[in-house]
């Protein structure tokens, strides 16, 4: 029954800092650009990603 003392108190503390993180996130903007991120992996910004040991090897015929 102790246990019940220490273990309620804790998970609405727990559950109440949840629930604060959450509207901080809400509140600071992370949720704004949904459709931002969505697109983003469609550009292609960068060039191909080149491994330095397959170059050497290349390089060296095999």
């Amino acid at each position: 029954m102790t246990a019940l003392l220490w273990l309620i108190p804790a998970a609405l503390f727990l559950g109440a800092l949840g629930l604060a993180a959450f509207f901080w996130s809400v509140r600071s903007g992370q949720y704004e650009d949904l459709d931002g991120a969505a697109e983003r992996i469609l550009l292609n910004d960068e060039g191909p990603i080149v491994d330095e040991e397959d170059e050497a090897g290349k390089k060296r015929g095999g």
